[in-house]
Order: structure tokens, then sequence, then C-alpha cells
């Protein structure tokens, strides 16, 4: 599967524009500002119906404009695809596979795999325990669709707890049987996500760290670990035991919702004791052991987004991630890089078809 080509129109800096790609690799190369991450931004809306960067959609229309629109075309599996997405300011976004609305965007998530590594990503050491659940969370739901839905209801479900247990606090009541059904409703849905997130995990950790001793030349080790209110107790009880709690700050403090990922090298907070470029590897071999979970799940090669990834690598982790990249594991690879020069070199290395596109 590959992008054949794209076209924008009043998306975030550009007016107009069309790019039609090489098979294996395409390179954008240019200032900062001129808009390189902004087609890989377009590129990742084709595939997830939304803005890798932007929480509000509006955002990504290019200003004093009324709408957007990103048109792709795919070869997958020997057919033609095209996907189309656009908004209009104050209407619903559109997602279209050659020419049919979609009802809901759930149903096209896997159906374009696709893996972003971007600056951005450092968010996921920087930031609470939200960003690295949403990160095991969308890898799991490019796969399975049940996970998505299950995740759905339940936070629908801890937003009407949240609400009873402040209608609680104002009113100064309390009722066992109402909260009692919204508890036995967490309790099968989140021990279901649990059971997922952990059988995820334990083949995805492995991978991991065969990406980053690949990445440091094994000269550190690092440690990926879930964290869980769930592993030594079940959820019905944990509900149970916290209402107190729970009554006082008047929101659900347990659950799978409170789920976290612990990121560590030489038993140490990266975020504390690793330098940029570890923790840049970290986050490299995070998102490549994201690429080799999807490709094995769904039996296509995802298309990989590399947004300026080079940068704070020293020459020698830049190598190990050509190398690894540099076979036939890896399919259609688009990069964003300031620097020309550094870019080509890197890429003729790899003696494969590219296409370089100065912004």
């Amino acid at each position: 599967m590959y992008l054949k080509k794209i076209s924008l129109f009043n998306f975030k800096n550009f007016d107009e524009a069309s790019f039609e790609f090489e098979y294996k690799i395409n390179c954008f190369v240019g200032k900062n500002g001129v808009g390189k991450t902004n087609v890989l931004d377009a590129i990742y809306h084709l595939s997830f119906g939304k803005s890798y960067f932007n929480t509000l959609a509006v955002q990504n229309i290019k200003h004093n404009q009324d709408f957007f629109v990103i048109d792709g075309t795919f070869e997958k599996q020997e057919r033609t695809e095209n996907i189309l997405c656009s908004l209009k300011k104050g209407q619903k976004k559109i997602l279209k596979r050659n020419g049919k609305i979609y009802e809901k965007f759930s149903d096209h998530l896997g159906f374009i795999p696709l893996v972003i590594i971007s600056p951005t990503d450092a968010d996921l050491i920087r930031e609470g325990s939200e960003t690295r659940r949403k990160f095991i969370d969308s890898v799991i739901s490019q796969l399975d669709k049940e996970y998505l839905q299950q995740l759905i209801q339940y936070q629908k479900i801890i937003s009407q707890r949240n609400a009873l247990l402040k209608y609680f606090a104002v009113n100064r009541v309390f009722e066992t049987e109402t909260l009692s059904i919204y508890n036995e409703q967490l309790n099968g849905l989140g021990q279901q996500i649990f059971q997922k997130r952990k059988s995820f995990l334990s083949d995805f950790i492995p991978i991991f760290n065969s990406f980053y001793q690949n990445i440091s030349n094994s000269v550190e080790t690092v440690q990926l670990e879930y964290e869980s209110q769930l592993e030594n107790q079940d959820l019905l009880s944990l509900l149970q035991e916290n209402i107190t709690k729970d009554r006082v700050l008047q929101y659900t403090s347990v659950g799978i919702h409170k789920d976290d990922l612990s990121f560590n090298i030489e038993n140490y907070p990266i975020k504390k004791f690793g330098s940029q470029g570890q923790q840049k590897s970290f986050l490299i071999a995070l998102k490549l052991a994201q690429f080799e979970f999807v490709k094995k799940q769904s039996g296509e090669k995802p298309i990989l987004l590399f947004d300026d990834i080079f940068d704070k690598l020293d020459e020698t982790r830049v190598e190990k991630i050509v190398e690894m990249v540099n076979n036939n594991n890896f399919g259609q690879l688009f990069i964003t890089d300031t620097h020309g020069e550094r870019t080509e070199n890197i890429i003729k290395s790899l003696h494969q078809s590219y296409k370089i596109f100065n912004l």
C-alpha cells in the first residue's frame, strides 16, 4: 500500500497544492514555516480523519478561508482507493472513501495504517498519564474496532457517574442503588479494556526494547512498564472501597482511566535523567515498535511519517535508524528536514527510489 498523490485546498498555509509521490521515499526540505509538517499532517488526516497537531479542526483551515479539502489517491491491494477529508466552518467534517461518506469515522480507522514520528511526541514523556493512555489506545484502536467502542462507552459511563457524584454533593443525598448500576457497568467494560491493554503491551514491549537496543547500539538499557490499578484488584472492589474518597472529590478516582506507562532509562525516569538524544531515541523506538506491531497485526506495511527526526541525534544514532528503515520491512516513507543536503546524503545511502520536494 502507498500514497500515489495528494491535493490540498485551503489547508493550513497552502492555498492549493498537489504532490505526486514515489513508491518508497519522499522528502520535504525547506526552512521552518514553509509547510513541510503540514503536508505530513494532511497525509495523517487521510488515515485518521483528524489532525495530529491541532485539536480544533477549524484551525486547519487557511486564514480568511471557509473550508479545507484534502484529496488523496492510494494504491492498496492492487486497487485504487480515493480518500477525501473536508471541513467547512459551521459544519461537520466529512470523510469519504471512493465518493461514499463515512457515517462514523471509526469505520475508517485502520483502513490506511500509518505511523507518525514527530517532535511533538516529546509530550509522551513530558505530559501526564492521559497522553500515554491515548498512545496505547490509538494503537489498539487501529486494529480492534470493538476496543474503540468499549472505550467510548466506558468514558460515557464515567461522565455519568461523575455527574451523579456532583449531584449527591450539591443536594446532600446518596443513592447506593443508582451508583451500583454504574459500578457494575464500569467493572465489565474496565476489565475488558484492561485485559486488552495488558495483552497488547506484553507483545509490544519486547519489540520496543529491540528497537531501542538497535538505535543506541546497546549502550544503555531502557524500561517500559504498564501501570494499572487493576493489576492486583478488580475494578468493582476498587470502586466500592473508594466511594468515600469519590464523594469528597466528586469524580471517579479509580479505574482504567488512571492507567499509565512508566518510561525509564537504567531504571531511572527518562524525563529527569535522559539526555535529549536518549529521550528522542526512546520515542523513535516507541513509534517504530508501533509500526512493527501494526504491520504484524494488519498484514500491511503502514505509511511512515518522519517529521524532523534527525535533529538532536548524534551521527551514530542517525546511521542506526537509517539502517533499520533500509530494508523490505518498511514501506512508503515520508521525511521532513530543514537541512536539504543532510537529507539527500542520508537518502542516497539507502539506495532506494526517492523524490525530494523543495518547499
